[in-house]
């Protein structure tokens, strides 16, 4: 028998605990958990994204994956890493070993300084804070500035990983189109009337400049300019989550928004996409008085992040040729969008398009109406074929004729094996599409070759 936990209907405003009944006699339902009438109220919604339920099935060897969006480690010096690695036990293992500090150790932070400056990003050590990987940081800016109900503004669509920051602190997630150029800062500012309008603020905007995750688009200099005075005249301030930024196949670096208006700028930086995710090894750079409370949430989260994983990256830092390692991965990227890119225009019928990344690690393909990629996923597995639904990128449930696909990860030949399985299904959904609805079939647009298609567009 079942354990369950009953919740009024319609509303599912109030819980019964089980064996408890309902006075006035409505009508109620049973949930399978049994502690949900204990949850915060907060965590009562929270569900697994669709990428993290995904790795179990897309792992399996027969499956060409596109999901995760994770490095290819492989490009990786394994070697220096296993010598750095038993440099920091020999020579320091007691304090590797050992609890550290809530801010993060003064010596990785001032290497983290010299990976900034390389970008263009300035900053000084004592305005960072290490985290456990970005992601953590992206937690713990939300639980410093949302309350229930606060409106936080993100690209459409946007990391998975700071939708589920935002929602788990029940924040209002608005969404600003995107194009082959980024966020549209236009359509930004229009939300901006809007919501004042409404009498409402913005607590900040959340936005990956470059390469963005899942996009595969970077903001445009002159629209991050004119963000930088939307920031100054609305009085904004701006989270800038920067994973990609030196992965530009390229070597093409923009201005950082922290750049163009500092004080207004919270900067989150990772090591997880220019060396390894293994480490858990983030940071944020923020003005001091953010910085003090940051460290506060840190410290009441985990105490501190870990020394032998922060010593690590230092070693690596201070002793390996780091900006050569990314050159390289730069270089293992680009082979594997190109390959990518390439075979979509072969595979994918009339009507797909998708976004041509300058760099990182992901293209956003854009279905025909009728087909929903939320469906479409359990035939893809039986494809042998995985992707991301676009669903997953957006608060509001938009997105579902929209997919991400990482190309990082596979090796060439699985990439392009990977999207004639995508694009055999595909085809056979059209050709289903056009045989229920007939004449009344969604019209297919014409896929217009080599055009850097926008998120949407």
């Amino acid at each position: 028998m079942v354990s369950a936990v009953a919740t009024l209907e319609p509303t599912g405003a109030a819980l019964l605990r089980r064996g408890q009944s309902d006075e006035i006699g409505r009508v109620v339902r049973l949930d399978t958990d049994p502690y949900l009438w204990r949850y915060a109220a907060r965590v009562r919604g929270m569900s697994a994204s669709e990428i993290r339920a995904l790795f179990a099935v897309a792992s399996r060897p027969e499956v060409v994956s596109f999901a995760g969006g994770m490095p290819d480690t492989s490009a990786l010096d394994l070697e220096a890493v296993e010598r750095v690695t038993a440099q920091v036990l020999r020579t320091a293992g007691a304090t590797a070993l050992q609890y550290g500090g809530g801010q993060g150790r003064a010596e990785l932070r001032e290497l983290l300084i010299e990976v900034m400056t390389h970008q263009g990003v300035p900053a000084h050590a004592d305005d960072l804070v290490v985290t456990v990987g970005g992601q953590q940081a992206l937690e713990l800016i939300a639980k410093c500035f949302v309350d229930p109900g606060d409106v936080v503004i993100a690209e459409g669509p946007t990391y998975v990983g700071g939708i589920g920051a935002l929602t788990s602190h029940q924040a209002d997630v608005r969404h600003v189109p995107m194009d082959g150029d980024g966020m549209q800062v236009d359509l930004l500012e229009d939300l901006l009337g809007r919501l004042t309008a409404e009498g409402r603020t913005a607590k900040y905007v959340y936005t990956v400049p470059n390469h963005q995750n899942p996009a595969g688009v970077s903001l445009s200099l002159a629209r991050r300019h004119r963000l930088a005075e939307l920031a100054e005249s609305h009085d904004l301030m701006i989270v800038e989550d920067d994973p990609y930024g030196l992965l530009d196949f390229s070597g093409r670096i923009l201005p950082s928004l922290r750049e163009l208006v500092p004080d207004r700028v919270i900067y989150v930086g990772t090591v997880s996409k220019t060396f390894a995710p293994g480490v858990r090894t983030g940071w944020v750079a923020a003005p001091r008085p953010v910085r003090d409370k940051l460290v506060l949430l840190r410290e009441a989260a985990d105490l501190c992040p870990s020394n032998l994983t922060q010593m690590v990256v230092e070693a690596w830092l201070a002793t390996q040729p780091w900006r050569e390692q990314i050159k390289r991965f730069r270089e293992v990227y680009r082979e594997k969008a190109e390959t990518m890119l390439a075979a979509l225009h072969t595979e994918m019928p009339e009507g797909v398009s998708w976004t041509v990344p300058q760099g990182a690690f992901y293209v956003w393909l854009m279905v025909p109406s009728g087909i929903d990629t939320s469906d479409l996923l359990a035939k893809a597995v039986n494809h042998r074929v995985a992707y991301v639904p676009g669903r997953g990128f957006y608060a509001d449930g938009t997105g579902g004729d929209q997919a991400r696909l990482c190309f990082s990860y596979p090796e060439l030949g699985r990439i392009r094996e990977g999207i004639t399985r995508l694009g055999e299904l595909i085809h056979e959904e059209l050709e289903l599409v056009r045989a229920v609805f007939g004449d009344d079939a969604p019209q297919v647009r014409p896929r217009q070759q080599g055009h850097a298609t926008g998120p949407g567009g």
